[in-house]
């Protein structure tokens, strides 16, 4: 895990408060097997630790301070990194980071170009991440929030010189390119040219072409693969700068010196010098086009954010940068406008469009109490509202810092990868060699000729930039497309496990529900009245604070019923109400009042069964001491769970419904949405234990759920998801978040899990069996047989078309759909 010899380290802590805390994380510190001394201060709420090897001792430094319950504090940070091009690079970026003491984890993202690293607070010293990274020959530094408009204006500026590069390269590369191959291939040409310039004209003219190719456009392959060849640690460019070298060198001997070659072996290769050069240089200018599509959601939210906002200050209007924006300022937002920050609404009535934030395609009405998010755009009708998060604590930046972590992630596949590519491009030097000795010694004539072609094919046929693309570039459309349809991965993790899982276990209540209770049903007996029923019944429950009382008077202002003055009004605990109406005694309950009342319920007592069969609650209405209606209130399921329950069925998974209903209730729920397995009668603090069983009959668990009890089974299950309009708690437990409130988005994200594994399956088999494949044709393997060498020109062809197909396929990811 660490690198470093270092014998000190000095980082933060949390939690003292007095000299004994100081003691206790001392001790827990000093217990540690290599640790040689501990201090702990107070005042500046640190420690300094010294030890035999820090990178040995460090974890259980780390875990003892945790016991002790004084944790070293971490912070993350993301780093720009330049001149990164393949699957080495990132390797050799993370093993410099993580040998700064101090360093936990750093992910480094070749799609991104950044780094994502973990650290203690206090113990990297300002630029030594900078400082490690330049070791090995690239450029970092720190990228803050905010800067996104800056990163992008600064990848433009880099395919800009990177494009007048390719041009000048290929306006070069392009004369030589047709004398040579028309003078191989059209044999009147040939000699056309010979006779009206001469032959070795034409090589001064190869010369100085090539030659302006090789150290101009071409000079960025020494610049970063020169230094990296002298500190053992090649990449990439290392081989590029290699192959076309060797070119470029032995056809300028081969021009001037020819007498010093064999006979018959003074033939000259600038053209595949050059060639190969500006091959490699469109490939990457294709792939900076193509990683710029793959961070395009992130930009796309970034975009979302307003850049003033119309703040009301003692009476008066001001337009004020949104930076300027605090907690508690009012602001008018018109019609057509994007709203700046998030809020609540204290006046006006509007339909809000959400869609770019949480995915839902419908306008949803907003008035006075309820939220609204920045980055969202009013439809119609003016919103005066106070702002409640404003800055990085907005919904919309953090959804922005969700996405952009999931897409630094480093999946478990990954890893091979990794242990690949740390021994990649050495391995392919020493093909390279390999090849050439053969060539030259037991090779046809010329020899020494095959030798040098069929060695640069190896060097730059293998380059593994569609090695190092494949992962990253898959994850970062991924993520960015389900953020766009509101699914959000917190943990870039969860984009791998969830593919895995087995059994999808829902809490009921505010996920497979609406999470509260509505009037579903209405039985009149007869000779009573309907519209008038329920304005008497409403009349009396708005008295009350119950959820069946609020849910019943819901039901008659949404019948714009006018509701009487109720008088007298009596509670019996927990059995229901009764008070006086317009002169009328309204009398409302269950069973048990209606039994204490002498109510005969025999004749509708088949209907509620029927009612009660369907997990709904029956509430009984008597005025002056009749039967008037038999009510019914339960909690509505959600209008899309029985269609995302067959989803999954679909999909092959099974399905369980975690509550705490009765079984009765329960299984009524669960056979009227089609779920499979019903664990009911399960207390707030059982729902781990209900997880950690299913968990124990071998079976990966995705657990779906809103509220705060739901939080530890979040946690324990192997993916949790999080339903957005539930509570922080929740959502901060969960492994993925959707931002609507639809159900459809649990089925959207294990399909876009799969569909991105999948992708990124494909990725590695094409990266992998492409360098598996053609090294060996690039060394001349097939000749033997089939009298078959490849062209280093073709082997650069090949090289760029590889990423180009990779990037290609990642971005197909973008076209996903619901």
């Amino acid at each position: 895990m660490f690198h470093s010899a270092e014998s000190t380290l000095r980082f933060q802590l949390q939690g003292l408060s007095c000299a004994g805390c100081v003691r206790r994380a001392e001790q827990a510190m000093a217990a540690v097997p290599g640790v040689e001394s501990v201090s702990v201060n107070l005042a500046t709420e640190s420690a300094e630790v010294s030890t035999r090897e820090i990178a040995e001792s460090l974890p259980g430094l780390l875990g003892a301070l945790r016991k002790a319950g004084y944790p070293a504090i971490e912070d993350e940070l993301e780093l720009a990194i330049e001149g990164m091009h393949c699957a080495s690079c990132v390797g050799k970026v993370e093993k410099a980071l993580m040998q700064v003491p101090g360093v936990l984890e750093a992910n480094v993202n070749l799609a991104a170009e950044s780094a994502h690293v973990r650290l203690l607070r206090g113990a990297v010293a300002e630029g030594a991440l900078e400082q490690a990274v330049a070791s090995v020959g690239y450029t970092a530094h720190r990228r803050n929030e905010g800067d996104g408009d800056a990163a992008e204006a600064e990848r433009e500026a880099q395919r800009g010189k990177l494009k007048r590069s390719l041009i000048l390269a290929a306006a070069l590369t392009l004369p030589i390119f047709i004398l040579d191959m028309g003078g191989h291939f059209i044999p009147p040409f040939h000699h056309w040219l010979h006779e009206t310039f001469g032959q070795q004209n034409i090589y001064y003219l190869f010369f100085v072409l090539a030659s302006i190719v090789q150290f101009g456009p071409g000079l960025r392959f020494y610049k970063q693969g020169f230094p990296t060849l002298l500190r053992g640690a090649p990449d990439m460019n290392s081989l590029v700068m290699l192959g076309t070298t060797a070119a470029w060198s032995y056809s300028v001997v081969a021009t001037f010196l020819p007498g010093i070659l064999p006979e018959g072996t003074a033939h000259v290769y600038f053209e595949a010098s050059a060639v190969i050069i500006t091959l490699i240089l469109a490939g990457r200018f294709m792939e900076a086009i193509a990683k710029g599509r793959t961070s395009e959601a992130i930009r796309r939210l970034m975009k979302l954010q307003a850049k003033t906002a119309r703040v009301i200050r003692d009476g008066e209007t001001l337009e004020l940068p949104i930076e300027q924006v605090q907690p508690g300022d009012e602001i008018q937002v018109r019609p057509g406008e994007r709203i700046p920050v998030d809020g609540e609404v204290i006046d006006g009535q509007s339909h809000v469009d959400v869609s770019m934030v949480t995915g839902e395609p419908v306008p949803v009405k907003k008035t006075a109490g309820d939220e609204v998010v920045g980055g969202t755009i009013n439809d119609s009708g003016s919103l005066r509202f106070r702002a409640t998060r404003v800055g990085g604590d907005t919904v919309l930046a953090q959804i922005i810092r969700m996405v952009e972590r999931a897409q630094s992630a480093k999946l478990p596949i990954q890893a091979l990868v990794d242990r690949v590519t740390a021994v990649f491009v050495p391995i392919v030097i020493a093909v390279a060699l390999l090849t050439f000795l053969v060539w030259y010694f037991i090779g046809p004539q010329p020899a020494l000729s095959l030798a040098l072609v069929n060695a640069v094919a190896v060097l730059i046929i293998a380059c593994p930039c569609a090695m190092g693309l494949a992962t990253p570039t898959s994850i970062m459309v991924g993520t960015g497309r389900g953020a766009e349809m509101g699914t959000l991965f917190r943990q870039g993790e969860a984009l791998q496990l969830l593919r895995n899982v087995d059994v999808v276990a829902f809490d009921k209540t505010g996920t497979l529900t609406e999470g509260g209770p509505a009037l579903t049903d209405m039985e009149m007996i007869e000779g009573f009245d309907e519209k008038e029923t329920l304005a008497l019944v409403a009349a009396v429950e708005d008295h009350s604070e119950h959820p069946i009382a609020r849910a019943i008077v819901a039901a008659a202002e949404d019948k714009n019923l006018t509701l009487p003055k109720a008088e007298n009004f009596d509670s019996h605990t927990g059995r229901g109400v009764t008070a006086t109406v317009n002169g009328k005694t309204v009398t409302i309950g269950g069973p048990g009042l209606m039994k204490d009342e002498k109510i005969d319920l025999s004749a509708i007592q088949s209907r509620v069964d029927t009612l009660a069969d369907q997990g709904k609650t029956p509430i009984f209405a008597l005025i002056d001491g009749q039967l008037a209606a038999v009510l019914a209130v339960a909690d509505p399921i959600k209008a899309d769970t029985a269609d995302t329950i067959r989803r999954l069925h679909d999909l092959g998974l099974e399905t369980v419904m975690i509550t705490g209903d009765n079984q009765r209730t329960a299984n009524a729920v669960a056979k009227e949405v089609g779920i499979d397995r019903v664990l009911a009668e399960v207390r707030p603090d059982g729902k781990v234990d209900a997880v950690e069983a299913l968990q124990k009959e071998g079976k990966k668990i995705a657990f779906v759920g809103d509220g705060i009890n739901d939080a530890p089974a979040l946690a324990q299950a192997d993916v949790g998801i999080a339903i957005g309009s539930g509570t922080d708690v929740a959502i901060e437990s969960a492994d993925v978040v959707l931002m609507g409130e639809e159900l459809a988005g649990v089925h959207r994200a294990i399909r876009l899990s799969r569909a991105t594994l999948r992708n990124i399956r494909q990725n590695l088999f094409w990266a992998f069996a492409y360098n598996s494949a053609l090294i060996p044709v690039a060394a001349g393997v097939l000749y033997p047989v089939m009298g078959l060498l490849l062209s280093p020109m073709f082997a650069a062809l090949a090289m760029a078309a590889s990423s180009i197909c990779v990037l290609s396929n990642a971005l197909r990811l973008r076209r996903f759909a619901v």
